[in-house]
């Protein structure tokens, strides 16, 4: 169970004119803009569901997964996740949830992703047996094969992002976070993590929050979506709900986006 109750984040960023004069100010005075990423957010996602969290760039979306799996502290508010609170209770927190970042990994670049994999068993104190059998289910599903033997840096995108997804159910993980996990892959891989989400869901029921901007992904995982805008929470319903005859899932989700003026 994951439960956010008026969630709030806020960011200083510097601001400053092009230009070496306004540079050299900005040395010895600087002015800041605070930036109100999450504002009074609040949702409930039950066990097992696998919801779409949306909204365009600058939204708020990788601010609440970062809280979610306790890498940020909200500035208030409260969330707890299967009775954790995440950035409080971490060690015990993450041997729960995995997380795919798009843009970022969490395989060491210049070894075999086989080595990645060892160090995070020993990292989540996982047991000979479990890893053994993890990993075997994980290269089978997710098509890695020689993969395993190869350096990071070697790797295509999407064969990264397979690895990528491997790397954080290794432990077993109940709930899996995935920030934009398709990003940048081709029609054959995309559909191939797909298909894996969907069966980690249905066999281990495992919960996925799942952000991204290609809709297509909503459309094939989740029925559930969170809109988010501008920090605020503005929607949370059925995709069959905001549905109308004749439009594609990304002309339904633009429209919905200038209905809210996002």
């Amino acid at each position: 169970m994951i439960e956010m109750r008026d969630i709030c984040k806020s960011y200083k960023v510097a601001k400053r004119n092009a230009g070496f004069k306004e540079a050299c100010r900005a040395l010895f005075r600087r002015e800041y803009e605070t930036i109100q990423a999450l504002d009074h957010i609040s949702f409930t996602i039950g066990d097992g569901e696998m919801v779409g969290y949306i909204g365009p760039n600058g939204a708020g979306k990788s601010s609440t997964i970062k809280i979610l799996s306790g890498i940020l502290t909200p500035d208030s508010g409260t969330c707890l996740v299967n009775g954790r609170t995440p950035w409080k209770d971490r060690i015990s927190h993450v041997r729960d949830i995995g997380v795919v970042f798009g843009q970022r990994t969490q395989l060491w670049w210049d070894v075999p992703v086989i080595d990645s994999y060892e160090l995070l068993k020993d990292i989540y104190s996982i047991s000979h047996k479990t890893y053994n059998r993890n990993l075997e289910e994980l290269t089978t599903l997710l098509n890695l094969g020689e993969l395993l033997r190869t350096p990071a840096r070697q790797l295509s995108l999407g064969q990264r992002m397979r690895c990528e997804i491997a790397a954080s159910l290794l432990h077993g993980p109940r709930i899996l976070f995935l920030d934009e996990p398709t990003i940048g892959l081709d029609a054959v891989s995309k559909l191939a993590v797909r298909e894996f989400i969907l069966r980690q869901n249905e066999e281990h029921g495992t919960t996925v929050i799942l952000t991204t901007h290609d809709m297509q992904d909503i459309e094939a995982l989740t029925r559930r979506i969170i809109l988010i805008g501008k920090g605020r929470l503005l929607m949370d319903g059925n995709l069959d709900q905001i549905r109308r005859g004749g439009e594609t899932i990304d002309e339904t989700v633009a429209e919905l986006y200038k209905s809210y003026q996002i």
